[in-house]
């Protein structure tokens, strides 16, 4: 079978997307840059595809050339793209206005790129029915309306009245979708719509996706790199690598019978719930895509292949193939029948310092903000100040050479503790110890030399850390000098040169400026700053979550092997509990500015939970079509920090609630076994007999 077939046998009227052999360039004052040399893709109605694959690899210019919209540089330069029978480079712009945002819609990414700022959600939702249905303005409110109950948009009518920055990031993407669905699009495309949202939400939106597919039968593209989101949302996956297809098949084909080396480094690199950082080591997959014009003959992957063999696989054009007899599963690789792929086996040895004193003690700690309203109401009732609760009453420790993960949906308070931790902001009550000393009420600008250097940041974005202006070296070697570790000249390049090493990148780095860097590499450069100074805690807020699979496979190895070199603790905060099962030792779960649950990584992802690590659990996407998952959706928005509940803060969500008791009294700690704390009303001996979220259907099979 060549690339311009279909999957599977199918009537013309089933088809609602045909691209066949489709070749897009961009003409720049260098020449032409072929984005995406050769791709074949069938769709038919009502099927969720998953196209994935990392940055640069062509996902997006595929999605943008079906709306065909490439902009005015770009353009497909062969081949057809063909939208329920008709191909779309013979239309002309008015229908092609027609059909964008009707016929064909998308979501993005990033809601406030399809949101306008300066008009109303109700406005701009209502101006997809007047545009191209003609719709009356009244009938156009009241379907808009409906359409937020649909995407379960609580308070709808007052959400038509606001302004996009007058809602949450979920409910923005909500509305994006709710715009998308609108008049009933034939063909969704989705370019990672969930990447920027916490867990639940994430496992809402999906949940909501699958609802408006099945009312509406609608054809879904979803690109992503998120391998668990595409188990969990689609029928078909394509792997994309350099502008080709290189595999392609069911869910089932492509996870149990992977044959292409792409595919199985894509999963090498992916942390799972069944094994941490002692189990296995994650692999990531060596290099980078290759430039478009830069494509080597032969397998595009070879470069980054280890099972590349000179004389084959680099010479001449390789077709993509069948498998088995397969309708539906092809590869492009001419090994891919001599492979035995074995993933890593080893895992660190490195397990802290057991039994060690803890290098932090966080007592009772707690972080209010004032917030006076200046009202004539309330200053005749003397009720003009309210506190903004971000952290209350925490407790935890943390070991030296230990990782200890913080855990929660966006509002729970984890960088406000990391705030006050570093001296960005002081405690309001209670004690954060850290060497014996009570740093919590201590701002950085008091904070001698030797404090600062003992606690060191990672951020999530590595520009806010690197200054544009000077050099990776400069950077680096500004902080060994400002914190007394080398003086000498010589020695202070030399140490340079070592941090650079360590993670894992060539001497001459060190002469570049941050704008000559991708953002793994970048990201890399601010893990050596923090290290650079042997800090004895680095806190590192979420430094992998807007990172390629393969590029937050290597941070986190590195993050591994730097802080076993210099027994260093680490604080990670995340959302994304893959990868804090994968690297962590203690976990700390945090909701509404409390912590719920807190102890050993092992103990955290096994019954007895907090209901709200139950949940939490059940919304993280496992890429294994064998895991089957219990399903647990929050209701409801998280309450204000400013009036949290009175009695449990998950009180109003919890799917566990007990009545009175959870509305009006605090729950106390209770202590599972030792380390193992747990923060609610409900009897330990009745949560240990819930269920896991998580079984192996092999297993039970067996």
């Amino acid at each position: 079978m060549t690339d311009t077939q279909t999957s599977g046998a199918q009537s013309s009227d089933d088809i609602v997307l045909d691209i066949k052999d489709l070749g897009i360039s961009y003409f720049t004052r260098i020449g032409e840059i072929p984005a995406v040399p050769d791709f074949s893709l069938t769709l038919k109605r009502g099927e969720s595809y998953g196209l994935v694959g990392e940055s640069g690899c062509g996902k997006s210019t595929v999605a943008m050339a079906i709306m065909n919209y490439l902009g005015r540089n770009g353009g497909i330069v062969r081949g057809s793209v063909s939208f329920e029978g008709r191909d779309m480079k013979t239309m002309s712009e008015e229908e092609l206005r027609q059909i964008r945002g009707s016929k064909i819609a998308m979501v993005y990414q990033e809601p406030m790129s399809a949101l306008n700022p300066s008009l109303t959600i109700g406005t701009q939702l209502k101006e997809v029915l007047i545009f191209h249905e003609g719709t009356p303005d009244k009938e156009a409110y009241d379907r808009c309306v409906q359409m937020l109950r649909d995407v379960n948009m609580p308070d709808p009518t007052s959400v038509m009245a606001r302004y996009p920055h007058q809602i949450s990031g979920g409910q923005q993407q909500r509305v994006v979708i709710a715009m998308a669905m609108l008049s009933n699009p034939s063909l969704l495309l989705l370019d990672e719509p969930t990447t920027a949202l916490d867990v639940t939400v994430e496992a809402t939106v999906i949940d909501l996706i699958a609802a408006l597919r099945e009312k509406f039968n609608t054809t879904l593209l979803y690109i992503s790199h998120n391998l668990g989101l595409i188990v969990k949302v689609c029928d078909r996956v394509g792997v994309m690598y350099s502008g080709q297809m290189v595999e392609e098949g069911t869910i089932e084909e492509l996870f149990k019978k992977t044959k292409h080396p792409y595919t199985f480094g894509l999963f090498d690199c992916i942390p799972t719930l069944s094994a941490d950082k002692h189990a296995r080591m994650l692999e990531p997959i060596p290099g980078q895509v290759s430039l478009p014009h830069e494509r080597p003959p032969g397998c595009a992957f070879g470069p980054r292949c280890k099972y590349f063999s000179a004389g084959r696989c680099d010479q001449g054009e390789i077709p993509i193939e069948t498998i088995g007899g397969s309708a539906t599963h092809r590869a492009r690789c001419v090994r891919m029948d001599e492979i035995e792929h074995v993933a890593s086996s080893a895992g660190s040895s490195y397990a802290g310092m057991e039994g060690a004193e803890p290098v932090l003690n966080v007592r009772d700690m707690s972080k209010f903000y004032e917030q006076r309203d200046s009202s004539l109401a309330a200053l005749f009732t003397g009720k003009g100040t309210r506190y903004v609760k971000a952290n209350e009453g925490l407790n935890f420790d943390a070991t030296p050479g230990k990782t200890v993960a913080i855990v929660g949906e966006s509002g729970c308070g984890k960088s406000t503790f990391a705030k006050v931790l570093t001296g960005l902001e002081t405690a309001t009550a209670g004690s954060i110890e850290f060497e014996g000393k009570n740093i919590g009420v201590v701002p950085v600008s008091k904070r001698d030399r030797n404090l600062i250097r003992a606690l060191q940041m990672v951020f999530q974005n590595p520009d806010g850390t690197l200054n544009p202006s000077h050099s990776v070296g400069y950077c680096i070697g500004r902080v060994i000098k400002k914190f007394g570790i080398e003086s000498n000249s010589g020695k202070i390049r030399q140490r340079v040169a070592d941090m650079l090493n360590i993670v894992r990148l060539p001497p001459a780095f060190s002469t570049r400026k941050p704008r000559q860097l991708s953002g793994g590499q970048k990201q890399r450069i601010a893990v050596a700053r923090a290290f650079a100074g042997n800090p004895s805690m680095v806190i590192a807020d979420e430094p992998v979550s807007a990172l390629d699979v393969s590029v937050q496979a290597a941070v986190i190895n590195l993050l591994n092997e730097v802080q076993a070199e210099y027994n260093t603790t680490l604080l990670f905060i995340s959302h994304d509990l893959s990868v804090v099962r994968f690297i962590s030792d203690d976990i700390v779960v945090m909701y509404l500015g409390q912590i719920m649950e807190s102890g050993p990584a092992d103990t955290i992802f096994n019954p007895p939970y907090h209901p709200y690590t139950e949940a939490l659990l059940s919304a993280v996407p496992i890429p294994d079509p064998d895991i089957k998952q219990k399903r647990i959706r929050l209701e409801g928005e998280m309450p204000s920090v400013i009036n949290p509940p009175k009695g449990c803060r998950f009180s109003t969500r919890c799917p566990r609630y007990l009545g009175k008791i959870c509305d009006e009294e605090v729950p106390p700690d209770k202590e599972v076994e030792p380390g193992h704390v747990i923060k609610c009303h409900i009897d330990i001996g009745e949560l240990k007999q819930v269920e896991p979220i998580f079984t192996d259907a092999k297993d039970a099979a067996e």
